[in-house]
C-alpha cells in the first residue's frame, strides 16, 4: 500500500493562480463560505486572482450581490473563469454541466469538484484537455466559514482525475489554501476521486443509519423502563454532551478522550464495545461489518447511484415519504415538544 500524502500550508505555492479567475458556481451552503475565503484569502494575501459567482436568479443570486461579488449566469460565468469550482448539488450536477458549462471547458481551463459522486459514476466526462480536481472540505459549509474565520482553517481532501496541464495537484493545493484549509496548520489529505465517494457515501449510508437506529434503541428501552421521555432525549443528545463528545473525539482521538468521562463510563464503553468486536454478544460485529460491506458493494457497483437518480426523476417521493415516517414518529414527535419545552 501506498504511504497517504499529507500537504500543509507550508507546502502551498498560491502564486500557481495568478492572474487566474476563479468561479463559484452556486451560491448555496458550500459555494458562499468557499466564495467569501478566497476573497478574504485575496485581500490578505495581497493576491492578484479574482473570484465571481455563477448562479441561477434566485434569492442566492440576490445574496451575493448584496455580499458584494460580481454574479452572472452560469454560463457567462464560466465562459469567463479559468478555474471554476462546481458546487452544486449532486442531483442536479449533470444537466448544469451539459447545458451551462461542457461548452466553455477550453484548453488549460480547470474544473473543480468538492465531492467525486458525478466524475465517479461517470454521470459527468469532462473533455480531456482541461484539469480535473477535487477540493473536499470534510465538514459543512457553515463550519467553512466560521473556521476560516476564526483561524483554525479546516481538514479537506484532495484529488486529481486529469492533469492536462501538468499542474493540477499544485492548483489543488493552492484552491485549498484560498478557500481556508490550510489555515492553523490544518492538513490536507490527497485520495482519488473514487475514494472520496465511497468514503462520502458509506458514512452516510452505513455509519449514520448505524448510529440512528441505536439512538432509537436506547431511547424504547430508556422509555419502557420508565424512564421519562424528555429525559431519555436530554440523555442521549439534547444536552449537547455527545457533540462535545464528538469534538474532543477529533481533538484527541477516541480513547484518548475517554480519561475524561468518569472511570464507570470509560469501564462500561470498552467492556461492552470489546464484547461486540469479539462477536461474544449480539449484533455481532461479524453482522455490524457484513451491513457496512454490502452498502460498500451498493455504492462501488453503482446501484445507489442508479436508485439516487430514478429518486430524483421521480421527484423524491420515497425522500418525501421517509420524512413524513420519521417526523410523525413517537420519538421526533416527543424530541420537538421538548426542544420546545427546553427553549422555553
Amino acid at each position: 500500500m501506498t504511504e497517504t500524502k499529507f500537504y500543509y500550508d507550508k507546502d502551498v505555492d498560491l502564486s500557481i493562480i495568478s492572474g487566474k479567475t476563479i468561479a463559484v458556481i452556486g451560491y448555496g451552503n458550500q459555494g458562499r463560505s468557499q466564495a467569501l475565503n478566497i476573497r478574504d484569502t485575496i485581500r490578505d494575501t495581497k493576491g492578484d486572482f479574482k473570484v465571481i459567482i455563477g448562479n441561477i436568479k434566485d434569492e442566492y443570486w440576490e445574496r451575493a450581490r448584496k455580499d458584494g461579488f460580481d454574479v452572472y449566469p452560469i454560463s457567462e460565468a464560466c465562459k469567463m473563469a479559468d478555474i471554476i469550482l462546481s458546487l452544486i448539488p449532486d442531483e442536479i450536477m449533470p444537466e448544469v454541466y451539459e447545458k451551462e458549462i461542457e461548452q466553455h471547458l477550453k484548453k488549460g481551463k480547470v474544473l473543480c469538484f468538492a465531492s467525486g459522486y458525478s466524475i465517479t459514476f461517470h454521470f459527468i466526462e469532462p473533455p480531456k484537455n482541461v484539469d480535473v480536481i477535487l477540493v473536499g472540505p470534510r465538514m459543512g459549509g457553515k463550519e467553512v466559514r466560521e473556521s476560516y474565520v476564526s483561524g483554525k482553517g479546516f481538514p479537506s481532501f484532495i484529488a486529481v482525475k486529469q492533469d492536462a496541464s501538468g499542474k493540477a495537484l499544485k492548483i489543488a493545493l493552492a484552491i485549498a489554501k484560498a478557500i481556508g484549509s490550510t489555515k492553523g496548520n490544518s492538513v490536507l489529505i490527497e485520495v482519488t476521486f473514487e475514494q472520496e465517494t465511497l468514503s462520502d457515501l458509506l458514512s452516510e449510508q452505513a455509519l449514520a443509519p448505524l448510529i440512528m437506529a441505536a439512538w432509537v434503541a436506547k431511547y424504547e428501552v430508556d422509555v419502557e423502563n420508565g424512564i421519562p421521555p424528555e429525559a431519555a432525549l436530554l440523555e442521549l443528545h439534547l444536552s449537547g454532551e455527545w457533540a462535545e463528545d464528538f469534538k474532543r473525539m477529533a481533538e484527541m482521538g477516541i480513547i484518548k478522550q475517554l480519561p475524561l468521562h468518569s472511570r464507570t463510563s470509560q469501564y462500561g464503553q470498552l467492556t461492552r464495545t470489546n464484547r461486540l468486536l469479539n462477536n461474544e454478544e449480539e449484533p455481532y460485529y461479524k453482522q455490524i461489518k457484513a451491513f457496512v460491506q454490502r452498502q460498500a458493494e451498493k455504492i462501488k457497483n453503482g446501484e445507489f447511484a442508479r436508485e439516487w437518480a430514478l429518486e430524483e426523476a421521480t421527484g423524491y417521493v420515497t425522500l418525501k415519504k421517509l420524512y413524513e415516517k420519521f417526523e410523525n414518529s413517537p420519538m421526533i414527535k416527543k424530541e420537538q415538544e421538548t426542544l420546545k419545552r427546553l427553549r422555553g
